[in-house]
């Protein structure tokens, strides 16, 4: 197998104005580059799994957080611009980790890819943990630094740098 590409929460409850928890105009400057990443990946013959936050309406996250990507609503729909990758990939997610609880280990461990690509957001949370247990299942892991952002760019900044002196993770840039 080639490579597996994740795709973390690029929902409309984090990319479209008017959401709880919007990451802002500057998260939505990653869009392009994440279909330019998908169609990139999709020629390679990669697996592309999408991440999808989706929660009850009494999740315990909503300590932390205000509710958010309820199940069933419009914000924990892919969207619109990467919907066309998504169909029948989409993996949902209750926790921070795209593997806490979810099908994507048994997946990954079926394909065995060579490495995984991880993208979306937010850098400093969904992205960093599922990274985190992506490293600690010793995968190989790749974050395009231009496909990934945050409502909060310190912590962007320091999740990167986490991820790369901590994690291990490969950071790439624009070729």
């Amino acid at each position: 197998m080639a490579n597996a590409l994740i795709v973390v929460d690029m929902l409309r409850g984090f990319l479209e104005p008017g959401h709880p928890l919007y990451c802002g105009p500057g998260a939505r400057t990653i869009i392009p580059n994440v279909q330019k990443l998908l169609e990139k990946e999709r020629r390679k013959g990669s697996a592309i799994f999408f991440i999808a936050d989706c929660h009850g309406p009494d999740d315990p996250e909503f300590k932390v957080f205000p509710p958010h990507c309820l199940m069933g609503s419009a914000e924990a729909e892919v969207i619109p611009e990467l919907y066309s990758f998504a169909s029948n990939t989409t993996i949902t997610k209750q926790r921070y980790s795209g593997f806490f609880e979810t099908t994507l280990k048994t997946t990954l461990k079926k394909i065995k890819p060579d490495k995984l690509i991880i993208c979306g957001v937010c850098t400093d949370i969904c992205v960093m943990h599922t990274a985190a247990d992506a490293r600690n299942r010793d995968y190989t892991v790749e974050v395009p630094v231009d496909c990934v952002a945050s409502f909060d760019k310190e912590a962007h900044r320091w999740a990167l740098k986490h991820m790369e002196k901590v994690l291990g993770v490969r950071l790439t840039h624009k070729e």
